[in-house]
């Protein structure tokens, strides 16, 4: 098996085309599970199998536990993102990251606004013999590029729509 490497800091130079372009998509399907509750007992599955993960309530949410929620799952995806593309600047300013870690919560909350939910999310960055002010512009330019940064800033494009029927099936009649 070949050796993990990171992408080419070429990923950090700027796209001046006139439509988003498409770079990858990730699906994924969520059930019910036992529970007909996908968070509750739900289980999510991507397209492409490589993740298979049973979801459970928290217990301090008064469910089960013993699997993980969306607030674990949305923490990994914010903070793998956040990590590769602080590694990437830090590749092309030249500097070497060693044991660079990131603490990523993402709160479920109520929302006292509208009285129903809300997420919020924190992420404590540990540089560990990284020049202070360095790691402070690296940072903030990171949450410049970083697009799960980008989404918890200014919000993301969303479509919600109810898939069409699947077509009957000849001689189902």
């Amino acid at each position: 098996m070949a050796s993990l490497k990171p992408p080419s800091p070429e990923w950090l130079d700027r796209y001046y085309g006139r439509d988003v372009q498409t770079l990858y998509t990730g699906r994924v399907s969520v059930t019910g599970g036992e529970a007909g509750h996908g968070r509750a007992s739900g289980v999510v599955r991507s397209d492409d199998g490589a993740l298979e993960v049973d979801l459970r309530l928290p217990g301090t949410l008064g469910g089960e536990g013993g699997g993980t929620n969306p607030e674990q799952l949305l923490a990994a995806a914010y903070a793998s993102c956040f990590h590769g593309a602080m590694t990437l600047l830090a590749m092309r300013a030249g500097v070497k990251l060693v044991d660079a870690r990131l603490d990523v919560a993402v709160n479920f909350s109520r929302d006292p606004v509208d009285g129903l939910f809300l997420l919020s999310a924190r992420i404590d960055v540990h540089l560990p013999g990284v020049d202070r002010a360095f790691a402070a512009e690296l940072i903030r330019n990171t949450e410049r590029i970083c697009p799960y940064a980008k989404m918890f800033r200014q919000g993301i494009e969303h479509v919600v729509a109810l898939a069409p029927e699947p077509s009957p099936l000849p001689g189902s009649d």
